[in-house]
């Protein structure tokens, strides 16, 4: 009996590798045919306009001229700035605004808090299409429109940055605030020493996120703004391409695109392990 069994196990091995070989093989496909067109637009960046069309990833030619260029034909430094300002900006606002939120939606009692909270959460189920007609209104009304501040109002708080923050803030246990404040301290006290030491990865999740949103969002910029030195990346980047007649120009596009992408890559390179963990944390609250 034990000999058959031997034989059985030995035979569930080669199997068992060659299933696991096989799940490797179609990732490692997967993910060549999703790096692919990245890597192409880098490459084609770096090309001489000639080689435009060439699908090889690595240039027959390197020239550096393609970044030097933008920058004299478009003004990307301030489309830098811009998008770099309204991220930051944005980010700094959400962060507060939805962590403060959420730490008085998950710890403090009071009328009406459950119909708040689902008012909050049922705004996510609005698309920004339908919002950019208020948005605009406003906007003209007090004057922001073609200005930083025109983008960033609509994003200054979050409905899903509040969700997060109270899922997270919720599983604080109540028993140990209520000692802080039986020793003392304020509200304000308990919520930056306490509370936010102990849900950093969500709050790393949350700035991670909403600079990544803000650093790409386009179709509310597109709106708001028309002014050129006041475009955002996304925006400005749609704009230059509409400018270029010549096809070979196509690599000036790949250019400002690779400057797009490259503070998001640097972001996700530094803060991998915390954005991982961040999303796996706020899949299991």
């Amino acid at each position: 009996m034990s000999s058959a069994r031997e034989v059985q196990g030995s035979k569930r091995l080669p199997v068992k590798k060659l299933h696991t070989a096989l799940i490797y093989l179609l990732l490692i496909i997967g993910v060549g045919i999703m790096l692919f067109p990245f890597l192409w637009m880098v490459a084609t960046s770096f090309k001489i306009p000639q080689d435009v069309y060439n699908l090889s990833l690595i240039p027959e030619t390197i020239t550096f001229d393609n970044y030097a260029t933008i920058f004299k034909k478009a003004p990307f430094g301030d489309w830098i700035k811009n998008t770099l300002i309204i991220s930051l900006i944005g980010t700094a606002t959400v962060v507060i605004f939805d962590t403060a939120a959420g730490y008085v939606l998950a710890k403090f009692s009071f009328i009406g808090k459950q119909v708040i909270f689902l008012i909050i959460i049922s705004t996510i189920m609005v698309p920004t299409e339908m919002l950019i007609i208020p948005w605009y209104l406003i906007a003209n009304e007090f004057g922001w429109s073609d200005t930083n501040w025109g983008v960033l109002f609509p994003s200054i708080i979050t409905a899903f940055g509040i969700f997060l923050m109270r899922q997270f803030m919720d599983s604080i246990p109540s028993e140990l605030l209520d000692a802080a404040r039986i020793d003392g301290l304020n509200e304000w006290r308990i919520l930056l020493n306490i509370a936010i030491p102990l849900v950093k990865p969500a709050i790393v999740t949350l700035i991670i996120l909403t600079f990544i949103g803000n650093w790409n969002q386009f179709i509310w910029p597109l709106i708001v703004l028309q002014t050129e030195e006041k475009f955002t990346l996304p925006v400005g980047i749609v704009y230059f391409s509409s400018e270029l007649k010549d096809t070979s120009n196509w690599i000036l596009i790949m250019a400002g695109t690779t400057i797009s992408i490259a503070p998001l890559i640097l972001l996700f390179l530094i803060f991998q392990k915390q954005i991982i963990r961040g999303i796996a944390l706020s899949g299991m609250k």
